[in-house]
């Protein structure tokens, strides 16, 4: 077990490397848009959390070129995989632009959310700019998925990681009005963002269009680059499903935070601060998922059954080590790693407490991210949704609100309800991928 736990690691680490330094971009803008104004930083936050969903759904689209290209890949089927990149490709861009300009013909929602008059006319035009970077980030993310699903996923975790550098310099220049540049400020973020993604996204298409590696795919172009309904039905029938899996959980959070919202400041202060380190955590967790999901998918194309299932769970014992590892972190630091994000005293104390709930959920928020992963690997997406939706909508957000509310728990209360969705949703897909790849 533990030989494909290590194999599926080194597939796995890079696109952890790669979230992680997507994170990294987010706390570069925050900081260096922070250091302007504060209204300003209220704004950008106030924007992306409008732009949040549609992203995150455009890119659970483009995830499924990955176990798509690794099933092509496993068969040893080379012109399947070429027409999965292309369709793949044309797919996600179709979509991307659809999201955009949907995002930027409906830019006065930013006026209508009962936010200050100031911070929504600051985040108006960063908003549309960072709507219109959805466009090269999610072509980006679809050529990162077919070379994840090659195994090749050192690539994009270099880029991901160069692109941090790129956007702090564009940052510097377009915030701050550098070399003969105006002074832009919040809208200098913006900017800084759209060109750093355009880059990391031509050069990602360039190198896969000229390196040998990618050459036997690249060849094959003037046959197996063509639309095809078919291969696009394949995409969605993993792609929207997937979307729709994460565009769930993160609603369903947000709700959450709403709700904790109504229990005044300081509770939602606390919350944000358990969130922000519950979600760091997490990032190792869905890397693992997707690592998972693509040696899966390499399996299952060659109908290798036996290996299909030690990777499985292997995958499943890696998650739950690294939950556990993280439970016994939170616990050991929970009164020391709220300090990094508030001197409140009060503040950092509620925070404390929820840090033990966060515990707690962190080895069923890993193995259900790895349950979604390894189904995905097998195609069998359509079920697993209807598991998420049950966890978080049906079970998750009404037990929290019951013993919030209902049983004045308070935040804590909410927190729970994380921890029950988040087990009931780990156990009906670990479960069912193990019944699924029962020999």
């Amino acid at each position: 077990m533990f030989k494909e736990l290590s194999s599926t690691l080194r597939i796995a680490l890079p696109i952890i490397i790669s979230n992680i330094s997507q994170i990294g971009l987010g706390l570069i803008d925050s900081a260096m848009i922070g250091a302007v104004d504060y209204r300003q930083l209220a704004a950008s936050s106030l924007a992306l959390n409008v732009i949040v969903i549609p992203q995150i759904m455009g890119t659970g689209l483009s995830i499924a070129i990955s176990p798509l290209a690794a099933i092509a890949n496993g068969r040893n089927n080379t012109f399947k995989a070429s027409n999965i990149l292309f369709n793949g490709f044309m797919l996600t861009t179709v979509v991307a632009v659809l999201l955009s300009v949907i995002l930027v013909c409906g830019q006065n929602i930013l006026f209508h959310l009962g936010q200050d008059i100031e911070v929504a006319t600051f985040a108006a035009p960063f908003y549309e700019l960072i709507a219109w970077s959805l466009i090269p980030m999610l072509m980006f993310s679809a050529v990162k998925h077919f070379c994840d699903g090659l195994e090749f996923t050192k690539t994009a975790m270099l880029l991901s990681l160069i692109s941090l550098p790129i956007n702090a310099i564009l940052n510097w220049i377009f915030i701050y009005g550098r070399f003969g540049f105006p002074r832009m400020e919040l809208v200098g973020a913006g900017v800084g963002t759209l060109i750093t993604r355009i880059i990391i996204a031509v050069a990602l298409i360039l190198i896969v269009w000229r390196h040998r590696v990618f050459a036997p795919y690249i060849r094959l172009r003037k046959k197996a680059w063509k639309i095809n309904s078919n291969t696009w039905k394949e995409l969605m029938h993993i792609g929207v499903p997937t979307s729709l899996q994460y565009g769930m959980e993160v609603a369903a959070f947000a709700v959450s935070g709403i709700m904790i919202g109504w229990l005044g400041a300081t509770s939602q202060a606390a919350h944000q601060i358990a969130l922000n380190l519950a979600s760091a955590t997490f990032v190792a967790a869905l890397g693992l998922s997707m690592g998972g999901s693509i040696r899966i998918a390499n399996a299952y194309g060659r109908n290798e059954l036996t290996l299909l299932r030690k990777i499985g769970i292997s995958t499943i014992l890696g998650g739950l080590a690294y939950g556990t590892v993280c439970a016994i972190l939170f616990v050991i630091f929970k009164r020391y790693l709220p300090l990094l994000f508030t001197n409140n005293a009060e503040v950092a104390a509620v925070a404390s407490a929820l840090l033990v709930f966060a515990a707690i959920f962190q080895i069923s928020d890993a193995t259900q991210a790895i349950g979604v992963g390894l189904l995905r690997g097998i195609k069998d997406v359509k079920v697993p949704t209807i598991f998420v939706a049950i966890a978080y909508w049906l079970i998750g957000i009404p037990v929290g609100y019951i013993l919030s509310f209902k049983l004045n728990m308070g935040a804590p209360g909410i927190w729970l309800g994380f921890v029950t969705g988040l087990t009931a949703s780990s156990i009906l897909l670990n479960t069912r991928f193990l019944k699924k790849s029962k020999l």
